[in-house]
């Protein structure tokens, strides 16, 4: 059975998620480290339809007994997916598992893959909140993202989006080279005038094996300095605050209320199952939380399937301490910050006083009137360096 921490509250059951990765983009960007492939040819959807529904049986196999309060669709890009494959999906997740009755099932989608039609097809298959990504509001700054579409088209998405499902978002990359934080202040606003209820805004990051990696070390791609970027951060933080849409985690703002139930679920240390290739999984057993991995390539992944039933290439039991420190990585990027009994239940032993003490004391951490822990404004930015000692 899950863990008991939900979907609204951090003291209810944090609910069972199934992620199911779809692989495919148009095109790879060139900051994206995710596991995305470009495929020349046409995808064959009922081949890999008819594979996940195998690993969804197979893992619903090891998880009796669970009730769907969350599903991810993400990627790659799924809205690249038909809408009958999407279908597919959802049926296959209901089947094996059940839903309840106010599941939210969540689409990314990239603004040239939206189109009022197959919008229609994904709620009528059962989607009912979609993740635009979006990333900027200048054609300028999404050519040099590797972006396929235009800040018009964009926002014709978003528009399409709210025409069609009551719950959207959308996501904005920021620290861009050259960026101010007077630009971003101005992008930011534009941005909230457009989002109904969420929005995620994630810093650029330079990941290893990326081009923009390659760019960078030759000096050709200069990100922002430190300063810069914790003045962008400060600006991200307090514009969406006045504007309602305050931060629940760190990247993620929404409307009381309007928070991504999956999302939280991950951060609430929750039980997730991970379907599709290079999918991550955390499953509560009888034996304990198993973290699970699938191969990562997507013919390979295929193949597995096909062969063996799933496409899990790792299966680990995690130890005490990897659920003390998971659940601290996790948690402590929520506003609501984390339960220090749960973290001692997970643990076998509670948070070390002195360094508690410590952290408390440098204003990085923050005791909330429920006992609860979490980052302060000063500790978010340095969030790995207080994790690293509380769980040392």
């Amino acid at each position: 059975m899950s863990e008991p921490s939900g979907p609204d509250h951090p003291t209810r059951d944090a609910g069972f998620g199934v992620y199911v990765h779809w692989p495919f983009c148009a095109s790879k960007c060139p900051y994206c480290d995710f596991n995305s492939h470009v495929r020349r040819a046409p995808v064959d959807e009922a081949r890999f339809l008819r594979a996940f529904r195998t690993e969804i049986r197979h893992v619903a196999a090891r998880t009796p007994g669970r009730t769907v309060s969350s599903v991810f669709l993400g990627g790659g890009t799924p809205s690249l997916m038909q809408p009958a494959t999407v279908a597919g999906l959802l049926d296959a997740i209901a089947g094996a598992w059940g839903t309840a009755p106010d599941v939210e099932i969540t689409l990314e989608a990239n603004p040239t893959s939206v189109e009022a039609g197959r919008f229609r097809g994904y709620r009528a298959a059962g989607v009912n909140r979609v993740s635009l990504g979006v990333q900027a509001l200048d054609d300028a700054s999404l050519r040099s993202l590797g972006r396929l579409h235009t800040a018009e088209e964009a926002m014709t998405a978003v528009r399409t989006a709210a025409a069609h499902f009551e719950r959207y978002s959308f996501d904005l990359i920021y620290a861009r080279p050259q960026q101010t934080p007077a630009a971003w202040g101005a992008e930011l606003a534009e941005a909230i005038a457009r989002a109904a209820e969420h929005l995620s805004l994630y810093q650029l990051t330079i990941e290893p094996g990326t081009p923009f990696h390659g760019l960078a070390a030759a000096g050709k791609l200069v990100p922002p300095d430190e300063e810069t970027a914790r003045a962008l951060y400060e600006v991200t933080q307090e514009t969406c605050a006045r504007a309602g849409l305050p931060a629940y985690e760190i990247s993620n703002h929404a409307r009381p209320g309007a928070q991504s139930r999956h999302n939280l679920l991950y951060w609430r240390y929750g039980e997730y199952a991970g379907i599709g290739p290079g999918a991550h999984g955390r499953l509560v057993t009888a034996t304990g939380r198993l973290g699970t991995v699938t191969e990562r390539a997507p013919e390979a992944w295929l193949a597995q399937v096909e062969a063996d039933g799933h496409g899990i290439v790792e299966t680990e039991g995690l130890s005490a301490a990897d659920q003390g420190d998971e659940f601290l990585m996790m948690g402590l990027r929520l506003a609501e910050g984390i339960d220090p009994d749960r973290y001692a239940a997970l643990k076998g032993r509670p948070l070390d006083p002195a360094r508690l003490a410590a952290l408390l004391g440098d204003g990085l951490l923050a005791r909330l009137p429920d006992g609860r822990l979490a980052a302060t404004p000063r500790g978010a930015p340095v969030l790995n360096a207080v994790v690293a000692e509380l769980a040392a």
